[in-house]
């Protein structure tokens, strides 16, 4: 990872204060990391918190119970289930389309059991002091990903990003994607910073939160690999933690899945046999364009032509960290998250809570948030400002409002 040396120096440049009279004063010392990581947790605790906010006062409005609607609603229930009950449930919708818990993975309810068992909080509340803890822990993450590469400024602008990105309702509620970008995010820290191990060991706790955690090992496994094949064009020994962490990074995944296998009868298509009878599969993007098509010609909820084009900038923004020369980890985590959203086939509208984990696409928007900023702040407080208003507006409408499945 040669090009990573340089990026991960980067730092803004401190800024100048000039006193009345022309006399230049003594430069102004840049935050700590310890204080530009909080800096970022603040912001991206305001951008949840006003999103929160929003979706109480819609949700009073209409009747609602806000706290039910955030750690009850969809898959939530499903989670809540397992964390205490065990795996065993089943709904038989239709004869070829059979609802059964072992489509969820098992980090989450097992850490919402623990909660549980150590507080007296219900379900539904450890639930959410789960999501909101692992959400803390990933926007840490992200910052010290993005402060690495292009400095602490970029940083706290990704994780801002994040915190406002249109689905970004999902991360305050009792869903799994707060957790899994926080292994996520940390596995790639680790990596950038050359602890394999590390990297390792988190890349297979993300495989056990959520079907698409591969995507972590992925990352650790094509940055391995490179690593050793630098190390042997240059003749150089590869260190045994970097051996570890490769061994370890792939197996979260692939013991659910077996287990799974094992409980249905058939080791190795088990588990895909129940994502099929979910409606899940991946068929190279032919359900999804079949439905674009009808779509387009039908029309639909609100919340499609959204999935369409929030997916459609997530491309875009593919192509623009591929431009920039992202470190091949963050660019083969972010590849296969977009490419199991764009060859997947399920529920549609749940495409866009499949990207949140892909945090690395918003490195370019970050970046010239930063230099919009320092050239015309009013310009960025604008942007901010309008992402702000979607991101609440949106969220509120999808958990409220919309009947689509999150």
């Amino acid at each position: 990872m040669s090009h990573t040396s340089t990026a991960s120096t980067a730092v803004p440049a401190p800024a100048v204060r000039h006193e009345p009279g022309g006399n230049r004063a003594r430069t102004r010392p840049p935050l700590s990391l310890a204080a530009a990581s909080g800096v970022a947790l603040g912001v991206f605790a305001a951008a949840r918190l006003a999103g929160v906010t929003v979706l109480a006062l819609v949700a009073r409005a209409t009747g609602r119970q806000p706290l039910a609607l955030l750690g009850r609603s969809w898959d939530s229930a499903w989670y809540l289930g397992i964390a205490a009950h065990g795996y065993g449930r089943t709904v038989y919708v239709h004869p070829t389309v059979v609802h059964s818990d072992l489509a969820f993975f098992p980090l989450y309810p097992a850490l919402v059991r623990v909660v549980t068992a150590l507080s007296p909080l219900g379900g539904g509340a450890a639930g959410l002091v789960v999501s909101w803890t692992a959400a803390a822990v990933a926007a840490c993450g992200i910052f010290s990903v993005g402060a690495r590469l292009h400095g602490r400024a970029v940083g706290i602008a990704l994780v801002l990003l994040w915190g406002l990105l249109p689905h970004s309702v999902v991360l305050s509620m009792a869903y799994t994607e707060p957790v899994l970008t926080a292994f996520a995010a940390w596995s790639l820290y680790a990596v950038l910073a050359g602890r394999w191990v590390w990297a390792g060991g988190l890349a297979a706790l993300a495989g056990l939160s959520r079907p698409n955690g591969f995507a972590v090992a992925a990352a650790v496994l094509a940055a391995a690999g490179h690593e050793v094949y630098r190390a042997r064009r240059e003749r150089r020994r590869v260190s045994h933690s970097l051996w570890t962490g490769a061994a370890l990074a792939p197996l979260g995944w692939p013991a659910f899945v077996l287990w799974v296998g094992r409980r249905k009868g058939n080791l190795l298509g088990g588990y895909f046999e129940v994502q099929r009878l979910w409606g899940s599969r991946f068929d190279f993007g032919r359900g999804s364009l079949h439905f674009v098509r009808h779509l387009l010609l039908h029309g639909g909820s609100f919340v499609f032509p959204m999935t369409v084009v929030i997916v459609a900038a997530a491309v875009l923004l593919y192509a623009l960290l591929l431009l920039d020369r992202a470190p091949l980890p963050l660019l083969v985590h972010s590849g296969v998250l977009l490419l199991i959203a764009l060859g997947g086939s399920g529920f549609f509208g749940s495409k866009p809570r499949f990207l949140l984990p892909a945090f690395p696409l918003l490195l370019p928007p970050a970046r010239a948030l930063v230099r919009t900023a320092k050239a015309r702040p009013w310009h960025a407080t604008v942007v901010v400002g309008a992402l702000a208003g979607l991101s609440c507006a949106y969220g509120a409408y999808l958990v409220v409002i919309a009947h689509t499945p999150l």
